[in-house]
């Protein structure tokens, strides 16, 4: 699912945070061929641009 909305060529690097949703995200690494990565808890600065769109999404 995520490979068919991206230009995957695109794609480096995937901060994620500690969320049970991403337990596969080996999977998701070795599908994009990018390097994964997860924020430490509490430290919403790690991901900006994600929590940039969210505040976005709450107006």
């Amino acid at each position: 699912m995520i490979g068919r909305n991206m230009h995957i060529e695109q794609v480096h690097t995937i901060t994620f945070d500690n969320g049970g949703e991403f337990a596969e995200h080996k999977a998701i690494e070795e599908a994009l061929g990018a390097e994964t990565y997860f924020a430490h808890p509490y430290s919403s600065w790690e991901r900006g641009l994600n929590e940039n769109n969210n505040g976005l999404l709450r107006q």
